[in-house]
């Protein structure tokens, strides 16, 4: 079976599709609490983003931590970067690129962190895909991976309404509990895995999409999102993320 789900094609179609790639970046970003955390007690300096073009949690880690940062993809259009990184009073010298197949790059150096965001799910094999992360982590190092939980109201929601989309993601990634295992059995430590988020559900160039689907869509929303106002927590079956965190040794 071949390990990836989508290809170079896919993903320059998906950025050529997306409007208004280049946004100023809010110190409370997705994450940001979990990676200020990790920054903080383990005294990270260096960085790593690995499929994470056009580079957006590169560039909120070298724009709020002045951290040595570094951006590896194997898609990548340095206009859109550099856009990114003006919006962001950045210039493209404060971020590393590295435009490679990571299944075909051996890395040159290790880094106190290695993330991705939205990467693992699109590979039939979880197990090589985060050991491929985990080449990147120095002894000492942080290993951080964020993934959308589709086995939630989001999942349901992406097969039905965007199942060209859904179809790209490998489901039985989508398992906190495998992802653990995962990185044990490579040795790691201090391995936390878990959802992420008390609600939300999203769709892909939403505006592409028929009016009563975007009703729809807004309807649940709201509906979740007071729901879990009323009664918060995060669970497999409402939280839009899983998040797994380790210790390399």
């Amino acid at each position: 079976m071949v390990n990836l789900l989508t290809d170079r094609a896919f993903w320059a179609n998906y950025w050529e599709n997306k409007k208004n790639i280049a946004i100023k970046l809010p110190q409370n970003y997705l994450f940001h609490q979990q990676l200020a955390e990790i920054i903080e007690q383990n005294k990270v300096n260096t960085a790593i983003e690995l499929g994470g073009f056009p580079g957006y949690y590169a560039v909120f880690l070298k724009k709020y931590f002045g951290l040595d940062i570094t951006l590896l993809d194997y898609f990548i259009h340095p206009p859109v970067v550099n856009e990114l990184l003006k919006k962001n009073g950045l210039t493209e010298k404060d971020i590393h690129i590295i435009e490679t197949d990571l299944f075909n790059y051996q890395p040159e150096q290790q880094y106190d962190l290695v993330l991705s965001c939205g990467l693992i799910e699109h590979f039939n094999d979880t197990a090589d895909i985060i050991n491929r992360h985990i080449a990147f982590v120095k002894p000492g190092g942080t290993l951080f991976i964020t993934l959308p939980n589709f086995k939630a109201v989001n999942g349901w929601f992406q097969k039905t309404f965007d199942k060209e989309n859904y179809d790209k993601h490998n489901i039985d990634s989508m398992n906190p509990e495998l992802l653990k295992s995962i990185c044990e059995k490579a040795g790691l430590k201090e391995v936390k895995a878990g959802y992420f988020g008390r609600f939300s559900i999203w769709l892909e160039n939403e505006n592409q999409k028929s009016m009563p689907t975007r009703l729809f869509k807004k309807a649940v929303w709201l509906t979740g999102k007071v729901f879990t106002k009323i009664i918060p927590f995060e669970s497999k079956s409402l939280s839009p993320y899983i998040i797994l965190v380790a210790k390399k040794q």
